[in-house]
């Protein structure tokens, strides 16, 4: 009998162990949880960084400075609008950076015939500035409806260390899919050039998203940040999950 006993606690700790680390595996190639979770021999896991804990790092990194002037700015110190001529995500790939970011940020989208699958015809926004659906046709009339938006406005890069950028890097930067977003029209022209400490989103559930990402373009073009910028940001950042 005491045979018997230990005979079956072995294989229910064998098919408990088994199951866990099978579990853990599945769950890792689903992108759920890293790897090592569940698999390690390790008697304890410590987490890894949260995502909204690695942004307030990087921002803690960024230099701390006033606005410089913006004397000298203009769109074209940033290159020919949406140039493919760059070295990012979709550089040289025959298609301009607008229809590029069109193609990536709608669904449903209906593509121009004989445009090697680049112009984008129409198609459907879920616009994270907003949260409403926006319906996209392309047309003189129509197009205006969604607009690509620089998440570090351009005219705010100038004046936070973008002057001090080559040509080619400022080109970089306007057209790096990192910086662009597909979003309302309105709420594109609202924003205008104004940083996170004077204009967010009115879509409340984006925010953590909208200011991670400036603070990552920041520390990707060694911008910097001013005051009352990094203290917005940093105020979204501690009330991310």
């Amino acid at each position: 009998m005491r045979r018997t006993v230990i005979s079956l606690l072995t294989v229910v700790s064998v098919t408990l162990v088994g199951g866990t680390q099978a579990c853990a595996s599945a769950l890792s190639s689903q992108g759920t949880i890293p790897a090592s979770v569940g698999t390690g021999d390790a008697p304890g896991i410590t987490p890894s960084a949260s995502p909204a804990s690695q942004s307030m790092a990087a921002l803690n990194a960024l230099p701390v400075k006033g606005r410089a002037p913006k004397t000298g700015y203009s769109r074209e110190k940033f290159g020919q609008a949406w140039s493919d001529d760059v070295v990012v995500e979709f550089g040289h790939n025959g298609c301009d950076t607008r229809n590029d970011i069109l193609r990536r940020d709608l669904t449903g989208t209906i593509l121009k015939e004989g445009t090697r699958g680049c112009v984008v015809l129409s198609g459907i926004l879920h616009d994270p500035y907003t949260a409403t659906e926006i319906a996209f046709t392309r047309g003189k009339a129509t197009s205006s409806a969604v607009q690509i938006d620089h998440v570090v406005a351009l005219s705010n890069a100038w004046q936070t260390g973008a002057q001090q950028l080559s040509d080619d890097q400022r080109r970089n930067l306007a057209n790096d899919p990192l910086n662009l977003l597909a979003v309302d029209g309105a709420a594109n022209q609202q924003k205008g050039d104004r940083d996170a400490a004077t204009w967010l989103p009115r879509n409340k559930a984006f925010r953590c998203t909208y200011v991670s990402r400036q603070v990552e373009v920041k520390t990707k073009y060694q911008l910097w940040v001013t005051a009352p910028e990094k203290e917005a940001i940093g105020r979204i950042l501690a009330q991310c999950p």
